[in-house]
């Protein structure tokens, strides 16, 4: 037998041993790739439905029980959000990566450290976020030109929201670790109940004692709580090396290093890219509160559609890694194939059904505004109907991720998504923003996503092609 075949054998033995045979668990080492793929990632797609429950609820909630200047404010900081806490959740997803090619490569006297290390950057990454995010909230609003009839209300959102970032984070990077084992489901189960929270209290708030976006955001916070406490007590309680021990908290200088080179790529370029969004947020809200209604409505159904091709980004990534530290380099190609199949069915037939029931799920959010209705569904034609690319996109850099090269996904992303983005926003939205209507400039902004995701996209796709020949070198 040869040594690398050793390997891989010792590995997989090693990872199954790990895992206890737990039908918790998806075995990514062996067998068809495609099945396994979709075991794995489905429960991470209805996890992130979940999670974007809660802002859809409280949008929803806020446009039937408020009015349409409450959706605004809930739905501009949304973008703002994301770029305060897209940087940590880049390191969570780096650190899923780390620990899934450790299991991968059976190295038992790893886990320990690494998995502390994560849990305990989680802590400190969410008390670093609840501090900036509630200090300086209304100045990112007003940077972002956030409408004066609005941003009272979304500077007590903001606020509300981000004392409960902390508890996010929590759960963010015990999911980290929980998942990087193959087991997405009980991350599934504790969005769920948290998920029937958020939406009676939002019920309860709202509608009952008429706390309005302050209502909702205090129903958010309530249901980050009650997730990160069943995260911690799942991974207090966990089998096998990966179980977390309060008291041996601490974070190893080894760990986080191999944590930090794979995941602040990530992050950066995720902080950047919603730098970009923020600056087209700005750009959305220069048009009035209509466009931002109807942008806001939009961008939550969306957002839906993502977390389906994203989930199985997030399962090629982990597949990956498993598969690159058991050195079974001769299976990402079919690991890769298998997203890309997927992505591209899923986002294309929920693209072309979302907008051709784009006016009914608009009316959801906006029962009463047909004029940010008619903006709705100008986004819905120009960024939700080819959003599959944006999967495509992702589904790249989500390989080369999963097999350490986190550094180009993240240049050929802020160079081609980003970048162009801006210099899209500077010159020909400028250029036709005067000219045209409100509606036609609107789509003139937007065309600029699309487009930076197919070029993004054929960049990563060849240089994926160029890493996977020299790994059979």
């Amino acid at each position: 037998m040869s040594k690398d075949n050793l390997q891989r054998k010792t590995g997989s033995e090693r990872l199954r041993l790990h895992r206890g045979n737990r039908s918790l668990n998806v075995d990514m080492l062996n067998g068809p790739v495609l099945l396994p793929l979709i075991l794995y990632s489905v429960p991470i797609a209805l996890t992130q439905i979940l999670q974007l429950l809660f802002n859809a609820a409280d949008i929803a909630v806020v446009g039937q029980f408020v009015d349409r200047t409450a959706v605004a404010a809930v739905g501009s900081c949304a973008p703002l959000i994301n770029l305060l806490i897209n940087l940590f959740v880049g390191v969570s997803l780096g650190a899923t990566v780390v620990l899934a090619s450790v299991l991968g490569a059976g190295q038992k006297e790893k886990i320990h450290d690494l998995t502390h290390t994560i849990f305990t950057l989680g802590i400190v990454f969410g008390i670093f976020t609840c501090i900036i995010g509630t200090i300086f909230a209304r100045t990112f609003l007003e940077w972002m030109g956030t409408t004066a009839d609005s941003i009272d209300q979304a500077t007590t959102y903001l606020r509300i929201y981000f004392i409960g970032s902390p508890f996010f984070m929590i759960y963010t990077f015990g999911r980290a670790i929980i998942v990087a084992t193959g087991d997405t489901r009980r991350p599934l189960i504790y969005l769920t109940l948290s998920g029937v929270v958020n939406v009676i209290l939002n019920l309860i708030l709202v509608a009952g004692f008429g706390l309005g976006v302050a209502g909702v955001a205090i129903a958010t916070v309530a249901s980050q709580v009650l997730s990160a406490i069943l995260m911690s007590n799942s991974l207090f309680r966990l089998d096998g090396e990966c179980r977390i021990f309060l008291f041996e908290l601490r974070i190893h200088a080894k760990p986080l290093g191999k944590i930090l080179k794979l995941g602040l790529p990530v992050g950066f370029q995720n902080t950047l890219f919603s730098f970009s969004n923020v600056i087209i947020q700005s750009s959305v809200n220069s048009l009035g509160t209509s466009c931002t209604a109807g942008n806001s409505a939009c961008m939550n159904i969306d957002s839906f559609i993502y977390a389906g091709m994203n989930s199985f980004t997030q399962g090629c990534m982990t597949f990956a890694g498993q598969n690159y530290g058991a050195r079974k380099f001769d299976r990402l190609n079919a690991i890769y194939r298998s997203t890309l199949l997927s992505i591209t069915t899923i986002g294309l037939s929920l693209g072309v059904l979302a907008y051709l029931l784009g006016t009914p799920l608009l009316k959801i959010y906006l029962p009463n505004s047909p004029d940010s209705i008619e903006f709705g569904m100008a986004r819905m034609l120009v960024l939700v109907v080819p959003d599959f690319l944006c999967g495509l996109m992702d589904c790249g850099s989500g390989i080369l991720r999963g097999i350490k090269r986190s550094f180009f996904p993240m240049v050929a992303t802020i160079i081609g998504s980003c970048g162009l983005r801006l210099v899209w926003v500077y010159t020909v939205f400028a250029h036709y923003k005067n000219t045209m209507s409100g509606i036609k400039a609107y789509q003139i902004l937007l065309l600029s996503y699309p487009i930076s995701w197919f070029l993004t996209f054929v960049v990563l796709f060849t240089y994926y092609c160029v890493v996977k020949r020299k790994l059979h070198a």
